[in-house]
């Protein structure tokens, strides 16, 4: 706090300190409100929930793994696949799994064409569940 006195002779400067008390008094507050308020937030009901037998979930869906290389080979997991036979590759893993995803990863410098082909013949063999596969890069 800053004191002074009534003498005109003496020049001295008011000394600047914080006021603690505001700062003091606010704090005091917000803990009274979080000691009342604490035991409300971890208060719950307690219930007999009913037991019930389930069945097991089902197995995740077959994925297939396709890829396309910088010279626009496709291959269907390690097994190089021909274009025109592309199609009837995707149709025996449907006919395998209903709910079979394709997990498509192609190089960077392959050609759109071949991406945009071979999600054609997965589409009009009746692959509806299709993701690209990328590697996690530095934004």
């Amino acid at each position: 706090m800053a004191m002074g006195s009534f003498n005109s002779q003496s020049h001295q400067m008011p000394t600047a300190e914080i006021n603690m008390t505001p700062l003091v008094d606010v704090m005091l507050v917000l803990l009274i409100i979080f000691i009342i308020t604490a035991p409300l937030m971890t208060h719950s009901v307690k219930v007999d929930l009913p037991r019930a037998a389930s069945t097991p979930t089902p197995e995740k869906p077959m994925t297939l793994q396709v890829a396309i290389n910088a010279e626009n080979a496709v291959f269907v997991g390690s097994e190089t696949v021909d274009r025109s036979a592309l199609e009837q590759k995707f149709r025996e893993a449907v006919a395998q799994d209903a709910n079979v995803e394709m997990h498509l990863k192609a190089d960077r410098a392959t050609r759109y064409e071949t991406v945009a082909e071979t999600m054609s013949a997965a589409r009009r063999a009746g692959l509806t569940k299709i993701g690209f596969v990328t590697q996690p890069g530095n934004e």
